[in-house]
């Protein structure tokens, strides 16, 4: 080593929102209630910083941080006298760091005296644990809050928080991915480099995280009471290199402790499992990652080797080629370079009919890449083991073996690979433009050697600038191509049927360019083709591209069967990559259908899993998504958070197409709560001409809601200027809701003696499309329009439609207009709940006492629904008398219990509906 880096200690701390706030809510009650809290979490991540965080934010009384003192902790009625004389009276905060490093009876006494916390008044204690072991029984009964690794962002936040940003991409990434999420042995590793390692002027050390870092953060957690328990451990810790997960199989490890230890097993007497271990049914693990690391770190060279021999008889035996292979590769201490051990290592990974996990299948090639000689063969295994990571859901796995890759001389095609593989991973967590770069440049290099690849990574960079909302590049990636032709392979690095995949990608990208160029009458056909062609397959990559021509071409059913089976055939293969993109296309097709909940319900978990496959882009387009269920909904909150968090990632990374969806779900929220003005005007941005317009190939599905918004805010001329691209649009046919929207808008423009009419045809054609919601609201508004032209009765029937409409496709907000306005004919709309004070208003009182609780002036609320000041005094004393209130004060606070009521009430029938429990 030429020195060490300085590393600023972190500034704040990096992720652990939810430990927070969990720790929050035990400060905030202890003024009135006493309490307990476990913190627990391998060792490394950050227990002892969120301790100290929970001490210097408490500030209603004394904290007392408690060491495993004999005498104090003899016993728990000790314990508890020493914290009744240290809070005296006062709310008192009691802090103990590393509690399972206090002896045994110290821990009992801590344990009884928690569960007797009551007795000693306002008391809080709040203690932390490593979880490396089993949880010590004395503790078990406590509540517990747990530290995970932290997020690839949040991660890579830290770091850069404490290097100011100096560390060289390739560095960043390799230290990311030895961290694992451990933000100590992050700091660890990056103590360790020289300025002119982190900057990438010098090479790494190998490995980063060595077994000095690795003891330096896991302390003595991997020590073991004898020599056999030592074995176990390591034999699980080696185990575990070749598999598909964390834990492995019991009786491998047992076989292999059987040919490691054969004279010393006969006759032994069985030992109990090591506390480092834990066992589910037949298979074991490690309570900690890091531990695990560790105990694989410090083996002896001679041991680990004869660890690995002996797990590699057993598998061969059992034929296991793959991991045996793996392990008797790490076996032999030959040279560093065995090219012919590497070909075989490689050629079993790249055997589609042996069944092995996209993980083991990369750790295969890595290891290939490590034992061949050859640079240009070398830097091939890197990109096919990056390849098989981002499969398994690893990106962070990926981008390191891609840097590897880049410093190794390579031809073209391999070259190729590599820059196809990078895009993807940006495509799925990484600026959109950066990735179609990389791709544009994938197709170029890949262009004369491998075509299909090479239209992959056409057809991808088409993806990222369709992503980014960049028509121009899109175009341009779209440019016609020569008529497929057959061999090659057509996705990474998978078996697939050459012709038809083939032709799938090129339909798919002439049908594309046609659409783009609004040649609609040309985009039908090929678009078509590869719908038709994707009701045969059984790959999720085509499938795919078969559920995205379906959404072009407003054929929702293509689109949810494709969507579903591509979702199938990812989970049978075990891509954790290809889930979330299926999940979004189901969402999509289920928003498009109008079917806001099953929406919903695919946008949850194709969060979940994207998050779990570390995308940030997938993430968003599913946060969009369910902004725009939960924007029919009475979840304010929800559409704020899911909009604040889509946003976030979209301006970040460039992704106009989730930013777009996003402000659309902001926007109905608004005109579904009765604000129109402010629809309006976030509607605007997005739907009329200039640079500001939304996603090319989205816009046009907020014009309806724009529309809707405009006449009452008075833009009128707007309204009429958008309708015109899209009843071309509506024509195309791709939006089934489209058409019936159409004569609906037209209705809203229209002179009352036209207007009649254009109601009855839209109502005409949501009878054809379907669809809930559109219907529900179409019928809303001529329910409205009928009204206020005094024909009651009918008004009071498609009043009544809309309500029952919207009640059956669980949008609330919408059925509280609905309602609204059959209370102010007289009728009486069936209960739903408790009736509130709020429901003695008519719409326009109860639409100026929201806005007044709100704080707004009677300027203000004037202004926002195009009244007089005078209209909105006259409506104020009005509602002053109906709610028998005389102030301002008074009124937010009446709203406010009401919204509070609705939204409980609301959440209740959710659950009763989906059997959850609050």
């Amino acid at each position: 080593m030429t020195g060490e880096t300085t590393v600023r200690t972190a500034v704040r701390i990096h992720g652990h929102g939810a430990q927070r706030r969990a720790l929050r809510a035990l400060l905030d009650g202890l003024p009135a209630h006493g309490g307990r809290l476990l913190l627990a979490g391998e060792p490394g991540l950050g227990r002892t910083t969120l301790l100290q965080w929970a001490a210097r934010s408490f500030r209603a009384g004394p904290v007392l941080h408690l060491g495993p003192d004999p005498e104090a902790t003899a016993t728990a009625g000790h314990l508890l006298d020493t914290l009744r004389a240290a809070a005296d009276g006062a709310p008192l905060l009691v802090c103990v760091d590393d509690a399972h490093l206090w002896d045994a009876p110290a821990r009992s006494a801590l344990g009884r005296a928690a569960e007797h916390l009551d007795s000693a008044g306002r008391v809080g204690l709040l203690l932390s644990a490593a979880s490396d072991r089993a949880v010590d029984p004395a503790l078990a009964r406590l509540p517990v809050v747990r530290l995970d690794p932290l997020a690839p962002p949040r991660a890579a936040a830290l770091l850069d928080d404490v290097t100011d940003g100096a560390a060289a991409p390739a560095v960043r990434e390799r230290l990311l991915a030895e961290a694992e999420g451990n933000p100590a042995l992050l700091l660890a590793m990056t103590r360790r480099l020289s300025p002119a390692e982190l900057r990438g002027h010098r090479p790494l050390p190998g490995p980063p995280a060595d077994a000095a870092t690795l003891v330096e953060v896991a302390g003595g957690a991997e020590t073991a009471p004898s020599a056999r328990a030592r074995d176990m451990l390591l034999t699980v810790a080696a185990a575990v290199r070749a598999s598909d997960g964390s834990d492995v199989d019991a009786g491998l490890v047992r076989d292999a402790l059987r040919r490691l230890r054969p004279a010393r097993e006969s006759g032994a007497r069985p030992e109990p499992l090591p506390a480092q271990l834990a066992r589910a049914g037949d298979r074991l693990r490690f309570h900690s990652p890091l531990v695990r690391r560790t105990v694989y770190a410090i083996g002896a060279p001679d041991r680990r080797r004869a660890v690995h021999g002996a797990l590699a008889d057993v598998l061969e035996s059992g034929g296991d080629r793959l991991p045996g292979l793996l392990h008797r590769s790490w076996s032999l201490s030959g040279p560093a370079r065995d090219p012919a051990r590497a070909d075989r290592l490689a050629a079993v990974a790249a055997d589609g009919t042996a069944p092995a996990p996209y993980r083991l299948r990369a750790t295969a090639y890595a290891r290939a890449a490590e034992l061949t000689a050859d640079p240009a063969g070398r830097a091939e295994r890197y990109t096919a083991a990056a390849e098989q990571a981002l499969l398994a859901g690893r990106p962070e796995q990926a981008r390191p073996l891609l840097a590897a890759a880049r410093d190794l001389a390579a031809p073209a095609a391999v070259r190729g690979r590599a820059e196809l593989v990078r895009g993807l991973v940006e495509l799925g967590d990484g600026p959109v433009g950066d990735a179609h770069q990389s791709l544009s440049l994938a197709a170029s290099l890949l262009a004369e050697a491998a075509p299909a690849e090479a239209a992959t990574a056409a057809l991808a960079a088409a993806d990222a600038a369709w992503a980014a909302g960049d028509l121009p590049a899109c175009l341009a990636t779209l440019a016609p191509e020569p008529a497929p032709r057959t061999g090659g392979a057509a996705s990474l690095r998978r078996p697939h049927g050459p012709t038809t995949v083939a032709a799938i990608m090129h339909d798919h990208r002439v049908g594309m360019r046609a659409l783009l160029e609004g040649r609609l009458d040309r985009a039908g056909a090929p678009l078509g083709q590869v719908v038709e062609r994707g009701r045969t397959e059984d790959r999720p990559e085509p499938l795919l591209r078969s559920a995205a021509a379906a959404l072009l071409l407003g054929d929702v059913d293509a689109a949810r069967r494709a969507g579903a089976r591509a979702l199938a055939a990812a989970r049978q293969l075990g891509s954790q990559s290809l889930e979330p993109r299926a999940l979004e296309y189901l969402a999509y097709a289920e928003l498009r259908a109008g079917r806001h909940p099953q929406a919903r319900t695919h946008a949850e978990e194709g969060l979940r899993t994207a998050l779990r496959a570390g995308q940030r882009n997938t993430a968003a387009h599913h946060r969009a998504v369910l902004a725009l269920a939960a924007s029919i909904e009475e979840e304010p909150d929800a559409v704020t958070r899911h909009v604040t968090e889509a946003l976030e990632t979209a301006r970040r990374h460039g992704l106009a197409q989730a930013a777009t969806l996003a402000q659309w779900a902001a926007a109905r929220a608004d005109l579904g709560r009765g604000r129109p003005f402010d629809a309006a005007d976030r509607l605007g941005l997005l739907v009329l001409p200039g640079p500001g317009r939304g996603h090319f190939a989205v816009w046009r599905l907020a014009v309806p809601c724009f529309v809707e918004a405009a006449v009452p805010a008075g833009r009128h001329e707007e309204a009429r200027e958008v309708l015109t691209d899209f009843a071309g649009w509506a024509a195309f046919g791709a939006d089934p809701q489209a058409a019936a929207q159409l004569a609906r808008c037209r209705a809203l423009l229209a002179p009352p003696d036209r207007a009649d009419d254009l109601y009855r045809q839209a109502l005409a054609r949501h009878d054809e499309a379907g669809g809930d919601f559109e219907r529900a609201r179409t019928a809303l508004l001529y329910g409205k329009w009928l009204r206020r032209r005094r024909r009651p009765r009918e008004a009071r029937d498609r009043l009544g439609a809309a309500l029952a409409g919207f009640e059956r496709c669980g949008a609330g907000v919408w059925a509280a207009q609905a309602r609204d306005e059959l209370r102010a004919l007289g009728a009486a709309p069936h209960a739903t709940g408790t009736p509130t004070p709020l429901g003695r208003l008519t719409p326009q009182q109860l639409r100026i006492a929201r806005y007044v609780a709100e704080g707004a002036t009677n300027r203000e609320v004037a202004l926002a629904l195009g009244v007089s000041t005078r209209t909105v005094d006259y409506h104020l004393r009005k509602v002053f008398a109906a709610l028998g209130i005389r102030s301002r004060l008074e009124l937010a606070r009446v709203v406010g219990q009401a919204e509070q009521g609705r939204a409980a009430r609301r959440t209740a029938a959710h659950q009763e509906k989906t059997g959850a429990r609050p």
